[in-house]
């Protein structure tokens, strides 16, 4: 990069060095929307008077200035007496006789006693003495104070196995302990605020730190210093599970553990214990991390919590299929051939979809030109997928368009391929089914149904919106880099508003039989309410927006907003699918 100036940079001021920066800087930044930010920041009113104050503060300092006196409030009381005595009897100008009334003014005194406190004040450290009982052969010693306000110190500590000592076990990064640089990971303590504390177990040193307010005197014993401290690189993971440390009998400290929810975007500060790593909530103001499990820690856990979960999966397949064209709706006379509908196989991408801990996340925004990320609607039988579609589709078909299910029933009188279904044999549909080409695809009557990877293709080639509703199940077959999978979950209102706004709507109790629909049944109303619990158990780590389906048009509206944003905004995406 060129020089900034051909002055050496004593002489250019902040001030001025900022005002030049973002043309200097112009030829290097290749974004309008980068350069855009850059002028709007360094062109910020209240960056330039921070600026200027720092310059003028920074004037001072380095003159280093002192008082001139501390008695300018006695000094005054002396010139107030003097002049009073002189102008007894006398005449005296107006601008004395102002002078001897303005020093008698309280305000004026209070302002030059002030001024006396301050310049008497000694503003420089004052470190505690060494104790008088240091033994000369004793390990060299720290005496350190910090001053704990209500924040922890942001440090945990553990009882060694073979020494009895009590060591610091971690340092919590950007807590107070951290910040002071004093306290190490090593370090031994002998005392805290003159308590020694080598025959104390942590709980109890624990409970004297939390106790302590203010300044808080420690006598430790320097650890070993590691020669290079891990640089490892922060990452961000969004949480897939809900945690707190209040109800985690394994965490080493409660009290520094971090609580959060499925969905949140966690930064990871540290990885340097294999079991805790430290982490902050992205956005939130606290400069502490807190201790989470880590991910392998929480797989393991997580192995001996759901056993059965892969089991569980396999024996409760799905009855319903997507395509807006012909539903992929299945009688529920037919609830015994189901149980074939889907093929499960086992793998390691299935085993570890089936573990919810941790992804690791980055920020990502459509660029113009991009491909249209893949929406996907996800909820139970009746929850009114395919209004929403219909309503999206209606709203803007140059913009939305839906995949073109295949099919190897017979062509009917006025179908086309191509329109209503793509028509393939039943030895090309097995073929298909073979080399993975289906994303999720039944039997119906004799017949396959399915929806294939290239329909999908084919709608996001045309620069639209592919609305696609699927098994939850299947999506991990869809989450990858190409698509990018904005994954929705519609789920049902309570069940006394199912029976209210759901008298007299039918559901598609067949698939191409146009006289199979009927009424909603409490069964199909117990059945969305269970179904819709199960999903949201099992694949709500992979849902990114969740819509209550109460009232169609308000649905349709917060869903139409979200898609919005989708195309517009900045958001968290799998960090896979950017650097692939």
């Amino acid at each position: 990069m060129p020089a900034l100036s051909t002055r050496t940079g004593s002489e250019i001021g902040l001030y001025e060095l900022l005002s030049v920066l973002p043309s200097q800087l112009q030829p290097h930044v290749e974004s309008a929307d980068d350069r855009s930010f850059l002028h709007a920041m360094f062109g910020e009113r209240s960056l330039h008077s921070l600026v200027k104050i720092h310059e003028k503060l920074q004037c001072y300092e380095d003159r280093a200035p002192t008082p001139v006196l501390d008695s300018a409030g006695s000094l005054a009381q002396n010139l107030q007496l003097l002049l009073t005595e002189e102008l007894q009897g006398r005449s005296a100008s107006n601008e004395i006789r102002e002078l001897v009334k303005l020093l008698s003014k309280p305000h004026v005194k209070s302002l030059l006693s002030v001024h006396d406190t301050v310049a008497r004040k000694s503003y420089d450290p004052e470190l505690p003495p060494l104790p008088d009982d240091i033994d000369d052969e004793e390990d060299s010693v720290k005496i350190i104070r910090l001053v704990k306000n209500k924040e922890p110190l942001g440090a945990t500590i553990k009882k060694d196995e073979r020494s009895g000592a009590i060591i610091v076990a971690r340092i919590m990064r950007g807590g107070a302990a951290d910040r002071s640089g004093l306290i190490h990971v090593g370090d031994e303590l002998k005392e805290v605020n003159g308590i020694p504390v080598d025959d104390k177990k942590p709980e109890e040193v624990i409970r004297i730190l939390s106790q302590s307010q203010g300044a808080i005197t420690f006598k430790v014993v320097p650890g070993i210093k590691e020669e290079a401290q891990s640089k490892e690189p922060k990452m961000f993971v969004k949480a897939l599970f809900d945690y707190n440390p209040a109800d985690d009998k394994a965490i080493p400290c409660k009290e520094a553990g971090l609580a959060f929810k499925k969905g949140d975007i966690l930064q990871v500060m540290s990885q340097d214990d294999a079991t805790w790593w430290q982490a902050k909530l992205e956005g939130d103001g606290n400069l502490r991390a807190g201790l989470i499990p880590s991910k392998h820690f929480q797989e393991r856990r997580f192995a001996v919590w759901k056993p059965t979960t892969v089991t569980t999966l396999q024996r409760t397949p799905s009855k319903r299929f997507s395509g807006l064209r012909r539903s992929f709706r299945l009688s529920r006379r037919d609830k015994k051939t189901n149980k074939s509908m889907y093929e499960y196989k086992r793998s390691n991408q299935y085993d570890t979809a089936d573990v919810p801990t941790y992804e690791e996340v980055t920020t990502y925004r459509r660029k113009h030109g991009d491909r249209h990320r893949l929406v996907v609607l996800v909820g139970p039988t009746g929850v009114g997928l395919n209004e929403l579609k219909r309503k999206l589709l209606i709203s803007d078909p140059q913009h939305f368009s839906v995949t073109i299910p295949h099919t190897s029933r017979s062509k009917k009188h006025l179908e086309s391929d191509g329109v209503e279904y793509h028509f393939i044999s039943k030895h090309l549909f097995e073929a298909d089914i073979q080399n993975s080409k289906f994303i999720e695809h039944g039997e119906y009557k004799g017949n396959y149904y399915g929806t294939s990877f290239d329909s999908v293709r084919s709608v996001l080639s045309k620069n639209k919106v592919c609305l696609l509703d699927v098994q939850p199940h299947t999506l991990r077959h869809i989450r990858t880099a190409e698509f990018k999978p904005y994954v929705v979950f519609v789920k049902p209102p309570s069940i006394e508003r199912l029976r209210e706004t759901r008298r007299n709507a039918k559901v598609i109790s067949g698939k191409d039989d146009k006289n199979s629909s009927k009424s909603f049944s409490e069964e199909d109303f117990q059945e969305m309410i269970s179904a819709s619990q199960m999903m949201e158990n099992q694949y709500g780590h992979l849902f990114e927006k969740v819509i209550v389906n109460d009232d169609l048009t308000v649905a349709f509206n917060e869903l139409k907003q979200a898609l919005r944003k989708v195309e517009t905004e900045t958001h968290w995406v799998p960090i896979s699918w950017t650097h692939s």
